[in-house]
């Protein structure tokens, strides 16, 4: 029996360490960490004679090495131990790639199934939501995986087994329910990170879509060139490819660079750099396929219920990919009217004494921080802070001296951001420190500035005070909730628990 060792006790490890099994494998799972939840799991997972191992970190000695070593997404690419198993010869692949190689016919074992490939620095997650909702709203079964949704070998494994006869085994439940939904797939919706395409070296979407691209996660690949070298190994394996016109970089590398695809612009079709794309004009959006063709409106970009010029370049990118795969208009028209947009990424969370509290979690860099607070109604009271990540401010602190009337500073990135604050002349800063304190302060802030919103905006990681992005951007909904139900009652209670 072949012998894999999965790194990362994940979500995407655990899935890729069932699907392994599922296909013969003897598989040992190893994570660095320990605790509660992850022994709960090693328990879990040795019932199905999976071996996990943890607070070790991987040893590859002479003796026994496995043939396959699957990377969860977040483990870096080049530490030590995977460097040495190329060396050794061990194939090293990441989760995403083991998932891509699984969801291919079984009767055409070349043939894969058609996947979409999302890939961006910010823009990614609504462009791959909208994508998916047009998809199933045109009865097409296309799932959702990879940054969103399942992972990308929860997908492939329930697959497998609706191929293998309709044997269905109960994991946990979101596994469960994946079986349950993908007995029989059209298409693969997948948002994919830098880390993810890093891993995965024959994926090769059948439409791949680039939203943007800024500066981002440079502490792990060194360059911007190497940054960009890595997302565009996906377009250049995509059959068909879907650009951000509107994108500063993009558009720099322009049709020298991509002269086969497809760019979009909601500045109208003057803004093209192609002779094909989408555009929006007076409110529509406008199909161009080919150089000859006679444009065409698509659907009204006014069906969109999300705010901002962001979000109409991210309907642009997913009206551009559901075209391309065939799907008609009213199908897309019908998927827009009802999306109700991403959580964490400018959610709406409640209304109190007609402040809006606006959740934007996911903006953990300055690029997304700086679209978040342009998007939103002024003056607005901005939460902002967290784990700091390299990158230019410039315009993120350009958009809150036009916009903020107050900014309250959480986490290990309070202190440097009030710095970086006074050095251009902005005084209207509060170090909070933590969300239960920013809360209260800022519903007081906004009625003192009569202003409209209070926006989570970090543009920073949240590893310093919260696992991720989505518990930070809970716990903010958590706490908003409270106030808009208790008001000062509830004031005095998050002071006191955050003494």
């Amino acid at each position: 029996m072949p012998r894999a060792t999965v790194i990362g006790l994940g979500k995407s490890g655990i899935a890729a360490a069932r699907l392994l099994k599922r296909e013969g494998w003897e598989v040992e799972l190893s994570d660095g960490n320990t605790s509660e939840t992850l022994l709960q799991q090693q328990q879990q997972l040795a019932a199905e004679q999976i071996t996990v191992k943890l607070g070790q970190s991987l040893e590859l000695n002479d003796d026994n090495l496995p043939q396959l070593i699957v990377v969860s997404p977040g483990v870096p690419w080049d530490i030590p131990i995977l460097i040495k198993a190329r060396q050794l010869g061990i194939e090293t692949i990441g989760e995403m790639e083991l998932a891509w190689r699984n969801l291919r016919w079984r009767s055409q074992p070349q043939a894969s199934l058609p996947w979409v490939g999302i890939t961006g620095t910010n823009g990614k997650t609504t462009t791959t939501a909208l994508i998916a909702a047009i998809f199933q709203a045109a009865e097409l079964n296309a799932p959702a995986c990879g940054n969103i949704g399942y992972a990308a070998c929860e997908v492939a494994l329930s697959w497998r087994e609706q191929g293998a006869g309709g044997v269905r085994e109960t994991f946990d439940n979101s596994c469960t329910d994946a079986i349950n939904r993908v007995s029989s797939l059209d298409w693969v919706i997948a948002e994919l990170s830098s880390y993810q395409i890093e891993s995965s070296s024959s994926l090769a979407p059948r439409i791949g879509v680039w939203t943007t691209f800024t500066p981002d996660h440079l502490s792990r690949h060194k360059t911007l060139e190497n940054y960009y070298n890595i997302k565009a190994k996906l377009l250049h394996q995509s059959e068909l490819q879907v650009f951000n016109g509107d994108d500063a970089y993009l558009r720099q590398q322009g049709l020298s660079a991509w002269p086969n695809a497809y760019w979009t612009s909601v500045r109208g079709k003057d803004f093209l750099i192609s002779e094909k794309g989408f555009y929006i004009e007076d409110d529509w959006v406008v199909e161009k396929l080919t150089a000859t063709s006679t444009p065409e409106p698509i659907v009204k970009v006014s069906t969109l219920r999300m705010v901002g010029e962001h979000n109409q370049q991210n309907l642009l990118m997913a009206v551009a990919t559901a075209r391309l795969a065939g799907i008609n208009r009213d199908a897309i028209a019908l998927a827009i009217s009802e999306f109700p947009g991403v959580a964490h990424r400018l959610e709406h969370i409640c209304t109190w004494e007609g402040i809006d509290f606006i959740n934007d979690s996911k903006a953990t860099n300055y690029d997304a921080a700086e679209v978040g607070l342009a998007s939103v109604k002024s003056p607005a009271i901005l939460i902002a802070g967290g784990e700091a990540k390299a990158g230019d401010d410039t315009g993120w602190l350009a958009q809150i001296q036009s916009k903020a009337a107050a900014v309250l500073l959480i986490g290990s990135a309070a202190p440097a951001f009030a710095q970086r604050l006074q050095e251009i002349g902005y005084y209207s800063y509060h170090i909070v420190e933590t969300m239960e304190r920013a809360i209260p302060k800022s519903a007081e802030l906004a009625k003192e500035y009569e202003a409209p919103v209070v926006l989570l905006s970090p543009a920073c990681a949240s590893f310093d005070q919260y696992p991720n992005f989505e518990v930070r951007g809970d716990r903010f909904r958590q706490l908003c909730l409270a106030w808009a139900a208790g008001g000062k009652l509830e004031h005095n209670l998050m002071l006191s628990s955050s003494l």
